[in-house]
């Protein structure tokens, strides 16, 4: 072999074992064995991992050493020609392979710093978990082998937080939810109220057998579930929308029976465009249960275009979510009356009215009773009678706004007032003590109670108040109590 061949087979050599060594420390030595024949033919490999032992050192008179070539083994010549046909160009080849493997560097880096902001920022999420619940350590139990919760670091300025401690997180998860009642049951169980009892279950049945001929595929006869509930404040109709939603619920009619509960103030928007968002955001809440709009007729006054506004998504929305949106407007009667009557589409969509009727002295008494037998009072009976007089004079100075069990709801939460302070000036209140209602408590001044026999006589001509007429002077209408309309408007319309 002449000096030229020599020199350039070792040029290859050192640029082939130099890409080898680079991809070897990259890959692995597996690749860097194969990147002379990607093929991976066995005889190939061979010939060029054995080169240098192959070849003999050539002497000077370029004769082959003493050692002779074994047979059908391939000379330096036969194998330089077999490299540069593999690669005719090796430098760039290694150029390539540098690039390569420059590329792929630059493409971990980037992966592995995406994982690494990724935990990051789970670990910032789990680190703010555990601020909020306390730092758990799987190692740290209780005497009675429940886990031990750490109580939180606080930031500066805040209140410290109080965390539970196994045992309690422990008894809170296995403490048993109250059972839930029935809605029916719950109807019953409410005092007075005869007629509107015995018409929502005149509703539900109805409802319920044309659900059941539906099923049956048989004609059903179609109903609007939307109602009207009129009455003074107080007698029940949140109570009994409440109820109706769970009914609704109970017979399939509606998927969660959920009560959202609104007046004028929660549909309608100080700007032009901004009522109907408003409006639609309460329909939203309310799909699969019922929208109980009190005070409705607030949204019908005169040359009011927000309420109008409101009352057209309404009936919008009643229309598009007939199967999932059931509608129960409520207010005084005269007022609910024209508010149905003043927009063709409320009084096609509301046919079904029920009537709330004040509930009578002996009604009120029964509510207040069962407030106290509720919260766990004893009233005496002398304070009974004072109470009973107190409501008699109540309903006869307002009588046309009366708020019935919320005035009794009113009165008995003054009354248990009344009755803390007394008690707690006591030196060592008693278990009794601390139950009982007495005449002092039902004011703070007791020159305010009331004898027995005025009493009696205030509910004898209460009662005759109360079954007397009102009688109205011809030529004037006598206004409702639940209207809107300003007194000057009113003046001017007549």
């Amino acid at each position: 072999m002449d000096k030229r061949t020599k020199k350039e087979l070792e040029r290859l050599e050192n640029l082939t074992n130099a890409e080898k060594n680079l991809l070897g420390n990259l890959y692995g030595e597996l690749f860097g064995s194969l990147i002379t024949d990607p093929s991976g033919s066995s005889s190939e490999k061979d010939s060029v991992k054995n080169t240098e032992s192959s070849q003999k050192r050539v002497s000077g008179n370029g004769t082959q050493s003493s050692q002779t070539r074994k047979s059908g083994e391939p000379t330096a010549a036969e194998l330089l020609d077999r490299v540069r046909k593999k690669h005719p160009n090796p430098v760039d080849d290694a150029r390539k392979a540098l690039q390569e493997a420059k590329d792929l560097m630059s493409r971990t880096d980037e992966l592995s710093q995406e994982i690494t902001d990724s935990n990051r920022k789970r670990m910032e999420e789990l680190a703010n978990m555990m601020g909020d619940l306390g730092q758990i350590d799987p190692t740290a139990m209780n005497p009675d082998g429940t886990q031990q919760v750490s109580q939180p670091v606080n930031k500066p300025g805040e209140a410290p937080v109080q965390t539970a401690t196994g045992a309690e997180v422990k008894a809170q998860e296995e403490a048993p939810k109250e059972p839930e009642t029935d809605p029916m049951e719950e109807l019953d169980g409410l005092v007075g109220l005869t007629t509107i009892k015995h018409d929502v279950k005149e509703l539900m049945a109805f409802v319920k057998i044309q659900k059941m001929r539906e099923k049956a595929r048989l004609k059903a006869v179609p109903v609007s579930l939307h109602l009207v509930f009129t009455g003074n404040p107080g007698t029940g109709k949140t109570t009994v929308a409440r109820i109706i939603a769970r009914l609704y619920k109970q017979i399939g009619v509606l998927q969660k029976g959920q009560l959202i509960e609104v007046d004028r103030s929660g549909l309608v928007a100080g700007y032009v465009g901004q009522t109907a968002l408003k409006t639609q955001e309460q329909i939203q809440k309310a799909l699969g249960g019922v929208l109980f709009i009190d005070e409705a007729y607030a949204l019908a006054q005169k040359d009011d275009a927000f309420g109008q506004e409101a009352i057209n998504t309404l009936l919008k929305a009643m229309e598009d979510h007939r199967k999932d949106l059931v509608v129960i407007v409520a207010g005084y009667t005269k007022p609910m009356e024209k508010f149905i009557d003043s927009n063709p589409g409320l009084k096609s969509r509301f046919n079904k009215y029920i009537e709330f009727p004040d509930y009578t002295i002996d009604e009120l008494m029964d509510i207040f009773e069962l407030n106290c037998k509720k919260y766990d009072y004893v009233i005496e009976e002398d304070a009974k009678k004072q109470v009973r007089a107190r409501l008699v004079s109540k309903k006869m100075q307002m009588r046309e706004n009366f708020a019935n069990a919320r005035e009794v709801r009113n009165m008995f939460e003054d009354i248990i007032t009344n009755q803390a302070r007394r008690v707690a000036a006591m030196e060592a209140p008693t278990h009794d003590d601390m139950m009982k209602i007495t005449v002092m408590d039902l004011s703070d001044d007791i020159g305010e109670v009331i004898d027995s026999k005025e009493v009696e006589k205030m509910e004898a001509a209460a009662r005759n108040m109360l079954t007397t007429p009102v009688l109205e002077l011809h030529g004037e209408e006598k206004a409702d109590p639940g209207d809107v309309t300003p007194a000057a408007d009113r003046n001017a319309e007549e």
